[in-house]
């Protein structure tokens, strides 16, 4: 036998964690160290924030829900990227684990875009005056929490899982215009919102404190949504082969313990 042919290739090595059973094993393990992340990061982060970051010479310690605020708006436009792609990979590939990925960023991402609003509504009042303007952030943000709750009536409409996969991935991938609008519509538009604090191309237009408090944060908020979407994720791929031999061993296992 050709021993070149028998050897593995490594692509197909690393397909194989496409397969619910592998990747419900995957993600058991990294979900307490996701949970160990955050708690730790999200501890640190919001100490430097609220307590060692200078105050802000302008607005005052109301400044402060930048540490919360920011880290949340970045995730959700972020997350909605990344549920667009895997919606896209499980539309094309057939691929059942990327479609239940997309599946279960979904409420993570809605959770984030409802967050960023609320903290830049509580921003706005003594900043701007008012809780709310029709401003181009504002309301393009606005209208991705409209595209989350929007993909995620949808999958759930259709009783067919695989067409309801095939319609959410649609919606996704068109929704996903929004997300550079968003980024940019304070450089396209005159508007009430301040632009990047943050940018890859420019220095940072804040104290090193702060800076530093609203990245620790930033990876408080990935280590939480590895974690529920990775919990939300198991769940639904036992779900959907609940006959399967293997949710059979994994429930066997279960009783054992």
């Amino acid at each position: 036998m050709n021993k070149a042919a028998a050897k593995p290739d490594p692509g197909l090595r690393l397909f194989t964690f496409a397969a619910p059973s592998r990747f419900y094993a995957l993600a058991g393990w990294l979900i307490p160290v996701c949970w160990l992340v955050f708690a730790g990061f999200a501890a640190v982060g919001l100490y430097m924030g609220f307590f060692v970051a200078p105050t802000d010479a302008t607005q005052g310690e109301v400044y402060r829900i930048i540490f919360i605020h920011v880290p949340v708006a970045w995730m959700s436009m972020l997350l909605y990227l990344v549920m667009a792609f895997w919606a896209g990979i499980g539309w094309a590939f057939n691929a059942r684990m990327a479609s239940v990925l997309a599946r279960a960023i979904a409420p993570t991402g809605a959770m984030f875009t409802f967050l960023a609003l609320w903290t830049g509504a509580v921003w706005g009042k003594p900043t701007w005056g008012t809780y709310w303007v029709w401003d181009a952030r504002l309301t393009t943000e606005l209208i991705l929490l409209f595209l989350y709750l929007g993909y995620i009536a949808l999958v759930n409409a259709i009783d067919d899982p695989r067409r309801a996969d095939q319609a959410g991935a649609l919606l996704a991938i068109v929704g996903s215009v929004n997300v550079p609008i968003i980024y940019f519509s304070v450089k396209w538009w005159n508007t009430l919102h301040q632009g990047a604090s943050v940018s890859l191309t420019a220095a940072p237009k804040m104290a090193d404190t702060m800076l530093t408090a609203m990245l620790l944060m930033t990876v408080a908020c990935w280590a939480y949504a590895f974690a529920v979407v990775f919990m939300r994720a198991r769940a639904m791929a036992v779900e959907r082969d609940a006959h399967a031999g293997w949710v059979a061993a994994v429930a066997q296992r279960r009783i054992k313990e």
